[in-house]
């Protein structure tokens, strides 16, 4: 029967090939969107990664600084560092916007880095692949190759222009967007700090205001005009500990007395996997559930137009005594071998096409693997329709035929 499957699939091989590149081109899609879902996670733990910190202290009930807005005095990283257990510090801004170069700009995470060093500051870029680290206080910044910047690039973030000095590489954010680092009062500026317009109009207000002009309350408005132009705030303080800390009890200690929000990387983890992308998660089911079906129905009609085609040869069969769990086994044979064309089609497919796309796609063996299985029992189970019909077949078709 191994023979008369592949003889019958020889017979009417085109259309059995083209079915298979089909089916494969559907299971390349799903591979590939399988491998967009384990990018977003390995984005995330990136980010956490390449951040350098142990944990991160926000702003009070908020779940920043990823997925949240969250704004904290920029002088509160010296009473953090004075805590039992902590050996680095430091204040980090992150600003989602469009950086442009020219007449193009390209939507990217702004990072605002604290002065310090290489491997003792939170928050700075790991490594570089040409260029190098931020050295002056202004001006200078450092991008992914994501980006598309090349050294010596000058791009504009808000006002001002910024020379690129340096180029690293899979440093973004956790939706996928390419980092762009500059130094952090140059991040506080472009976040928090409003233009002139924006601030003559503001005091303008202030000032119509007659509760700012009472005798009662003499330099309230010079106080509240000052402010306004003031910049003093970040979204977050990266902290690194000592060793033999615990994680879990520094940060319930700076919760306590410092009265800020903080978390450990297992809970930074926990909110970037379970709440920032769990609704691109369920989407990205819901595609594989429908690609599924879609792959099964492929596979039953084409396995069921063959069979129909071979009717009387099965007729044949059965009046010559074959009995009817080879004939089952016949078919169930084409199924499993259009299955595995399909996935050769679609392996090779998504392997190829991957580094295409626009945010990363991460193709893991695993996934492969579990794809391999799950199409082989779609295989099966999408030849029940057809094994059904052969052995309903009487063979007095074959006479009467």
């Amino acid at each position: 029967m191994i023979s008369l499957a592949g003889r019958d699939i020889l017979h009417s091989w085109g259309k059995f090939v083209f079915t298979g590149i089909g089916l494969g081109l559907l299971i390349g899609v799903t591979l590939v969107m399988a491998g967009v879902y384990r990018g977003m996670v390995d984005d995330g733990k990136a980010l956490l990664d390449n951040s350098g910190a142990d944990l991160w202290v926000v702003q009070k009930d908020t779940l920043g600084p990823y997925a949240e807005s969250s704004s904290l005095n920029d002088d509160l990283y010296r009473a953090i560092l004075a805590m039992p257990g902590v050996a680095r510090a430091a204040n980090v801004t992150y600003l989602t916007m469009q950086v442009r170069k020219g007449e193009h700009d390209v939507r990217s995470m702004v990072v605002g880095i604290a002065p310090g060093d290489l491997g003792t500051t939170p928050g700075w870029p790991p490594y570089l692949v040409a260029g190098r680290q931020i050295t002056r206080a202004h001006y200078e910044a450092v991008a992914d190759i994501a980006t598309g910047f090349k050294l010596g690039d000058v791009v504009k973030i808000r006002r001002n222009q910024y020379t690129l000095v340096g180029l690293t590489r899979r440093m973004v954010s956790s939706s996928g967007d390419p980092m762009v680092f500059i130094p952090l009062k140059d991040a506080q500026e472009a976040q928090f700090l409003k233009d002139n317009d924006a601030i003559w109009q503001s005091r303008r207000r202030t000032e119509a205001n007659p509760a700012f002009n009472r005798p009662a309350v003499p330099g309230l408005l010079d106080a509240v005009i000052a402010s306004q132009s003031t910049n003093a705030f970040v979204n977050a303080v990266l902290v690194t500990l000592k060793p033999g800390h615990a994680p879990d009890d520094v940060a319930e200690s700076i919760r306590r007395w410092k009265r800020l929000t903080v978390y450990t990387r297992t809970q930074m983890e926990d909110i970037l996997v379970g709440k920032l992308i769990a609704t691109s998660a369920k989407q990205i089911a819901m595609f594989l559930v429908i690609l599924a079906v879609v792959s099964a129905a492929i596979v039953a009609f084409i396995i069921y137009t063959l069979t129909m085609d071979k009717i009387r040869e099965i007729a044949v069969l059965k009046l010559i005594g074959t009995r009817n769990r080879t004939i089952a086994s016949m078919i169930m044979q084409q199924a499993l071998a259009l299955g595995l064309i399909g996935f050769v089609v679609g392996k090779i497919t998504a392997t190829f096409a991957a580094p295409l796309f626009p945010k990363y796609v991460l193709l893991t063996p695993m996934d492969s693997i579990a794809g391999f299985f799950a199409l082989l029992v779609i295989c099966v189970l999408a030849s029940v329709v057809a094994i059904r019909t052969a052995l309903k077949v009487d063979p007095a078709e074959a006479i009467g035929g």
